[in-house]
């Protein structure tokens, strides 16, 4: 197993991405036979509902996570919930799933993103060049 400081957390919601602001969090690539990864991240107790829900339901969730540094770009996640705990002001979610993209996946769903807004020339290829600095996050639940 490896373990890995986790940086963001998203989770989708009605084909939107929502921010979940980390107090702390952790990544540990299990390096088993289904090429599991345990995912915790400790939150505001303002998320404990969506969790909640979601727990109930056995819903398997998609999140994209940035792991290590904020650089690096956001790796998208399919899990389910594993626990939940809460405390006084904050939640503990232990999420278990699978990897569900290669990195050169990103690539194309930045430049995939700037053809829709209409973007070519000098101007796609300088946007496509910052994007791919500045990692911006997007709808990749198409």
């Amino acid at each position: 197993m490896k373990t890995f400081k986790l940086i963001s957390l998203q989770l989708v919601k009605k084909e939107e991405w929502y921010d979940v602001p980390l107090v702390d969090g952790l990544i540990i690539n299990k390096e088993d036979d289904h090429h599991s990864w345990l995912i915790e991240g400790y939150v505001d107790k303002s998320f404990y509902d969506i969790f909640h829900e979601a727990s109930k339901e056995e819903k398997e969730l998609l999140v994209q996570v940035v792991i290590s540094k904020k650089e690096n770009e956001p790796a998208p996640f399919k899990v389910k919930i594993r626990s939940l705990q809460t405390f006084d002001n904050h939640i503990s979610v232990l999420l278990e799933g699978t990897l569900k993209r290669s990195k050169n996946q990103y690539a194309e769903l930045l430049l995939d993103s700037l053809i829709q807004r209409g973007l070519s020339g000098d101007e796609l290829m300088n946007e496509f060049r910052n994007g791919m600095v500045r990692k911006p996050r997007f709808n990749q639940t198409k």
